[in-house]
């Protein structure tokens, strides 16, 4: 062998060695990037006791909180289950993807969108779904697909447990043709046998199998309850005593200065005795501290499976939740209740223990985890990454909040409902002329809201001494400037569809 070739020869051992070594320091890389579990509870409001809540008994919230930063004004930006899981998996406004209603699949708007868990797939991740993740429709698809989005996972699993077969004897508060609210079944058997205890059973065989992987995961589970029918193993409603159970404040007249626009259950209370007011409230509880006890198998699989040493756990809700709160109930309002949500975010290493009272939106998500797992995002995201948040609870963080509502207007159509009331038909065949939208501002002080651009009427909250909303300041005098200041920053906010509804 010739000097020439000798030369040449240890070139090529050199070259394929350091190939080697930049291969194995890449794979490192790979395999050591966060997996991220993302816990999806539907219909959750903040009445848990990480929040403060001095009934509800969620333990495993507050094991949760005490290693993740808990957000304590985290706001969706749409009070209904499809259009806010449309617009925090897509990272958009909802003007911008376009989803308002329970039946709008978010891709026949913006077909080439990549959601947050596509991301992670199409940067390596296994992306796994258990549940409720994208909008089902509760309890009725329960065991399908749903509305799910199939180009986000690598694979998905579709509980279905005996609350399905058991619908006969859920017991209803309201007539028929108001079936789906306000019912709820303190049902037989173990919690392994109802849907969501077959989901976190699911969950955790996936984070066995992925125990050893070289590959990170993002693994969703998303749980159905306490979204109505409140349906929970009979276990739970014990926690509850029917006496101990308190409705929310009403004082007199406290109605009077609220749009009629703002008011979507109608009449209050959907005319509900004191006794069944309870009962509801009684069943959603109890159908929380289910979910609360689900929630904990979860986090035990995945500290005995030694992966919450580099795994992101984000749990969050898709809306709040009205329980009486001015004779309202459920969703599709825009008080605080409704459209405040629960976050927890825990970043292996990180703060932990922490709260923060930073205003912050669920379309942050996106970016933030984007930012923690070093992929690369879609630059027409609508939110800002956490991170900094996440470093510093009480960082400064200048941001308000923005939700909306589609409702029907109050002076259009009208139907009788079984309970012989004339209400607005927000459920059936009206126009398009006769939508109208609500837009609210949440900042760290007020909540500020216009019906159809303040046509229906208008509302200002100080919600720094009247966090209940009791006193509507929008038409009092000595607030007309700080209505005009935030009437202007919800105009800049929604600019050209405001314009257009």
């Amino acid at each position: 062998m010739n000097s020439r070739t000798l030369r040449a020869y240890l070139l090529l051992i050199f070259v394929s060695s350091g190939s080697g070594l930049l291969n194995r320091a890449a794979a490192q890389t790979a395999d050591t990037r966060y997996n991220v579990l993302f816990i999806a509870v539907d219909d959750l409001n903040t009445d848990l006791s990480s929040y403060g809540h001095p009934l509800v008994k969620t333990p495993n919230f507050e094991r949760l909180a005490k290693r993740s930063v808990q957000f304590n004004r985290a706001y969706c930006q749409y009070p209904l289950c499809n259009p806010s899981r449309a617009s925090l998996l897509t990272g958009l406004y909802p003007d911008v993807e376009g989803v308002y209603d329970l039946k709008t699949f978010f891709r026949s708007h913006i077909p080439d969108a990549t959601t947050l868990p596509q991301l992670f797939k199409n940067h390596g991740y296994y992306t796994a779904r258990v549940g409720k993740i994208f909008h089902y429709g509760v309890p009725g698809q329960i065991g399908t697909n749903g509305m799910d989005d199939s180009l986000s996972w690598n694979r998905v699993i579709n509980p279905k447990g005996r609350d399905v077969r058991e619908k006969s004897k859920i017991i209803r508060l309201l007539p028929i043709d108001l079936s789906v609210s306000l019912c709820y079944l303190a049902a037989d058997g173990r919690d392994e046998e109802q849907t969501d205890g077959i989901g976190a059973s699911e969950t955790i065989k996936l984070l066995e199998e992925q125990k050893n992987s070289k590959r990170p995961f993002f693994i969703a589970i998303g749980f159905y309850r306490p979204h109505t029918p409140y349906v929970a193993p009979k276990k739970y409603f014990d926690l509850y005593p029917v006496d101990r159970i308190r409705l929310p404040e009403q004082p007199p007249g406290g109605q009077k200065d609220i749009p009629d626009a703002a008011l979507w259950t109608k009449p209050a209370n959907w005319g509900l005795s004191k006794e069944k007011q309870k009962e509801a409230i009684r069943g959603y509880y109890a159908a929380t501290s289910f979910i609360d006890a689900q929630i904990g198998r979860v986090l035990d699989a995945l500290d005995n499976l030694r992966l919450s040493s580099h795994t992101i756990i984000v749990l969050w809700s898709d809306h709040g939740y009205n329980l009486g709160e001015h004779g309202q109930w459920e969703k599709r309002s825009l008080f605080d209740k409704c459209n405040r949500v629960p976050l927890l975010i825990s970043v292996p290493g990180g703060i932990k223990g922490r709260t923060s009272d930073r205003i912050v939106e669920l379309v942050d998500l996106y970016p933030t985890l984007a930012g923690l797992c070093k992929l690369d995002a879609p630059e027409n995201l609508s939110g800002l990454s956490l991170e900094p948040v996440l470093k510093n609870p009480d960082a400064r963080w200048d941001r308000a909040a923005y939700s909306q509502v589609l409702i029907a207007d109050p002076r259009g159509r009208e139907i009788t409902n079984s309970l012989g009331f004339k209400v607005p038909d927000n459920e059936g065949a009206y126009s398009q002329d006769d939508k109208r939208m609500g837009r609210s501002i949440r900042t760290s002080r007020w909540r500020y809201t216009e019906w159809d651009r303040g046509k229906l009427g208008v509302e200002l909250y100080d919600e720094l001494n009247d966090p209940e909303e009791f006193n509507n300041l929008a038409n009092k005098k000595e607030f007309r400037k700080q209505a005009a200041e935030l009437s202007a920053m919800l105009k800049k906010h929604f600019k050209e569809p405001y314009s257009k509804n």
